[in-house]
């Protein structure tokens, strides 16, 4: 996407999460908590991955994409595909997209990356 900037991502964490539940020090149940709104807008909204799940290995994760931002007004907390992003970017100020894989299997879901779209001014380096 054009104007992505202050992208985070939480691939660390997601590792440490799968290394911690596959050494036993937490359980399934812990991780697989994905909440039925989630695994609905997954269903709705998702976008389909051929990266499989790291708890079950059985299905792809599917990502779902909201966003939040003052600009946003009634759009602020909705899942969005792909698609919608390009354009909302053009018509908003600045506003935050958050990325969560989800497993509509096993209910996994995690965070995955995060960043900044919209018009507003560019970050610039330097400045206070």
């Amino acid at each position: 996407m054009w104007s992505q900037r202050r992208v985070v991502d939480y691939g660390l964490a997601k590792r440490a999460v799968v290394h911690s539940l596959r050494a036993g020090r937490t359980s399934p149940g812990d991780v697989c908590d994905a909440q039925p709104y989630l695994l609905r807008a997954a269903r709705h909204f998702g976008e389909a991955t051929d990266r499989p799940c790291p708890v079950c290995e059985r299905e792809n994760v599917t990502n779902v994409t909201y966003v939040y931002g003052d600009s946003l007004g009634r759009h602020a907390g909705q899942a969005k595909g792909a698609s919608e992003l390009a354009e909302m970017a053009h018509d908003y100020d600045e506003f935050r997209v958050y990325v969560v894989e989800v497993c509509q299997g096993c209910s996994w879901n995690h965070l995955t990356v995060s960043f900044v779209l919209g018009n507003g001014p560019p970050d610039l380096l330097g400045q206070p």
